[in-house]
């Protein structure tokens, strides 16, 4: 074959083989194009659908609204503690929220908002300012970091951030009240959850201090800019009224809307659903029953799309108020027993020597129920005498002073139980002790039986019922030997009766009395007549009632039973009713008891409190000579009176049993304790007779120093 001919047979295979691989590669072409169809057809036709709910997905979000508190109502179902609806500013974070739009709109909102300066320091901490200033400062707050810290989590570069803002900044805010309005209204909207209304400022209806205290010039020009502020909101909130001055105190506080949850009990709050902004009860009743005053607050879901915009908002529940209590007291008596107190406080404390006295207290309740009636404790401000006096009613059950002769009931009754007989006499005469140490009743009254010794008020009768009980023998100018063990033999015997040991009532904070060591084995006999360990008030009349009612400790009450909320302003159907509680029956016989109601009925009829009661009352007077350890530091050890009285009335089948105590009195000359006790039974007996209907009193409780007064 000729070099031309192969040449051209070259040609033609290298022709063929080109035609090939065009058609392959066009082929290929061609089931890419039918592969990419088919999955557009998927795509489009098998989860199109599926895509669009993508594109259009939703997310909803729940926010909680202020709904008002459980009321509180007295005995006769009057209204003691009530909602009043007031006004509050508020701003929520949303989704999309960014910080800048926080300071955009905190500036703005200033301008129409004001607050006390004070307030502002109160509010406001260093790392507030610190808070602020990263946020309104980004450029500065990111030239904090070094180049290799811009790797680092948020959380971490941030804290970096927190420690290094200069401090001269963090001074300039401090002294500057409109970068201090920025900070707080910054901190507001950065306090809580999203969608989660932060109160920024809100009506003081409680004369409360350092709150923000919005007014209504302030709700009407940001009604009108809301356009202008996104997240701000005027809403309804909720604050407590009182329509009765008296016992606001015992009823308690609420947080502020800006304090919001106690720290103290931040994980107790959020395990039960609370909000960190919530109002809470902060003190006493408000505190105590916190679980029921706490309204079902109202419930909001938002639902917002992709990029965190809100399409919608429906409330899917109205909320419901919280529990009703309905509370012991009788506020009409309540009211007249502070009256009294004030008036007899005011004129005893304006004569010679008693400089000191600023204080006075008084419980009434039902020996038989444990229900508080009244507890009021008034004092005077001792810089200011001429002034109105505070409120001291938590006095009654927190603070503590020496009982004086009142307890000689529990000494006569501990003696039975150590197996002293009735009718023992002793001869009240001084006795002296190695030292020498003489122990005397204000007068030598002669040989006296336990009855006597009540109605005259002897101290040296109880020494011999201590001795006897510690199983020591007088011996005149003798040594005098009493072991720890003989002084909580005694305590113990007081304990029954509820001295020296808390009475177990519905408050918090309540004190038990001050048991202090002996430092010396005669303190025993001083326990004996009330001038050493020192008792509440409130123990005090839980004492008498045991003796009034035959013999049981009944555990003081404050609520008797809650209530579920309604419409009307009256109270709802019982939810939990809260029975009388007997926590022991003391070691004695029916005719123990019987014995020293007797010398209590000659207290009063013959004794130590003779011409001082206009009814037919039973009870101990107690002078306790102590020293001074109040308020005033400057007589800190000043030798001074505690003037105490408790009873009860009738004197036979009790309706109230009470206690008075008036600290550091001058002289003991003016009886204020007898006068104060006198005219709080003419303030019940007067009441019982106004009243249309009355609470039957419920007996089915088993019931089987200087000392011239």
């Amino acid at each position: 074959m000729t070099e031309k001919g192969a040449s051209a047979s070259e040609h033609r295979k290298l022709k063929k083989s080109r035609y090939i691989r065009i058609n392959v590669f066009f082929f290929l072409v061609f089931v890419l194009f039918v592969a990419l169809i088919v999955r557009l057809g998927v795509v489009q036709i098998v989860q199109g659908e599926e895509f669009s709910k993508e594109v259009s997905r939703t997310e909803s979000d729940y926010a909680s609204l202020p709904a008002p508190r459980g009321k509180m109502y007295d005995r006769y179902g009057r209204v003691v503690v009530d909602n009043v609806s007031v006004p509050a500013i508020t701003y929520t974070v949303e989704k999309s929220t960014k910080t800048e739009d926080k300071i955009e709109v905190a500036k703005k909102l200033a301008k129409y908002l004001t607050y006390d300066v004070e307030f502002l320091k109160h509010e406001l901490k260093d790392r507030d300012f610190r808070d602020y200033w990263l946020a309104a400062n980004p450029k500065k707050a990111k030239k904090l970091l070094k180049e290799d810290e811009l790797e680092l989590k948020p959380s971490e570069t941030y804290k970096l951030q927190v420690e290094r803002v200069p401090d001269a900044e963090v001074k300039a805010l401090e002294s500057d009240a409109e970068q201090m309005e920025l900070a707080y209204l910054y901190k507001r909207f950065s306090s809580g959850y999203q969608y989660e209304p932060q109160v920024v400022k809100s009506m003081n209806v409680n004369n409360e201090e350092l709150s923000s205290n919005l007014t209504q010039e302030e709700v009407a020009i940001v009604s009108e800019h809301l356009e202008e502020l996104p997240g701000v909101d005027v809403i309804t909130d909720w604050g407590r009224e009182y329509p009765y001055d008296p016992l606001q105190t015992i009823f308690g506080g609420l947080t502020s809307p800006e304090q919001g949850i106690l720290e103290s009990r931040e994980e107790y709050y959020t395990a039960r659903g609370y909000s960190r902004n919530e109002r809470v009860g902060k003190s006493y009743l408000e505190y105590e029953y916190e679980d029921y005053l706490n309204p079902r607050k109202a419930k909001i879901e938002y639902t917002s799309d992709n990029s965190g915009n809100i399409v919608s908002k429906e409330v899917i529940d109205e909320g419901q108020r919280g529990y009703d209590l309905k509370l012991s007291f009788d506020m009409e008596l309540q009211m007249q027993v502070e009256q009294i107190i004030e008036e007899e406080l005011g004129a005893a404390s304006k004569k010679s020597g008693n400089f000191l006295m600023d204080r006075a207290f008084a419980v009434v309740m039902d020996p038989y129920q444990g229900d508080v009636l009244a507890m009021a404790g008034k004092q005077i401000d001792l810089n200011n005498r001429s002034g109105e006096m505070l409120d001291f009613a938590y006095g009654t059950f927190a603070t503590q002073y020496e009982a004086g002769s009142t307890v000689k009931g529990a000494t006569v009754l501990s003696g039975y139980q150590d197996g002293m007989p009735h009718g023992q006499y002793y001869n009240d005469t001084s006795l002296y002790f190695k030292g020498p140490t003489v122990k005397s009743s204000y007068t030598n009254l002669g040989r006296v039986d336990d009855l006597k010794a009540l109605e005259k008020s002897s101290n040296v009768y109880m020494f011999h019922v201590a001795m006897r009980i510690a199983d020591i023998n007088y011996v005149p100018y003798g040594p005098f030997y009493a072991s720890d063990e003989d002084f909580q033999k005694l305590r113990n015997y007081f304990a029954q009766f509820g001295l020296g040991v808390p009475t177990g009532i519905d408050l918090p904070q309540e004190s038990a009395g001050l048991i202090s060591d002996p430092d010396q084995p005669g303190k025993i006999l001083d326990i004996a007549i009330g001038q050493f360990d020192t008792y509440t008030p409130l123990q005090l009349a839980q004492y008498v009632s045991v003796i009034a009612n035959g013999g049981s400790r009944v555990q003081p009450r404050i609520v008797t039973s809650i209530h579920t909320p309604i419409e009307e302003a009256t109270l709802g159907p019982v939810a939990i009713e809260k029975a009388p509680k007997v926590l022991n029956r003391v070691n004695n016989t029916k005719e123990d008891i019987e014995r020293v109601q007797d010398g209590f009925k000659k207290v009063v009829r013959t004794g130590t409190a003779r011409g001082h009661f206009d009814y037919d009352v039973a009870g101990k007077t107690g002078t306790s000579q102590t020293h001074y350890y109040g308020p005033n530091r400057n007589y800190w050890g000043h030798e001074t009176n505690n003037l105490n009285f408790v009873g009860y009335y009738p004197a036979d089948n009790p309706e109230i049993a009470f206690s008075v105590v008036v600290p550091w009195v001058g002289s003991d000359a003016d009886p204020i304790n007898k006068r104060i006790a006198n005219r709080i039974v003419g303030a019940y007996v007067d009441l019982q007779k106004k009243y249309v209907t009355t609470t039957e009193i419920n007996a089915d409780v088993n019931t089987t120093e200087k000392e011239e007064e």
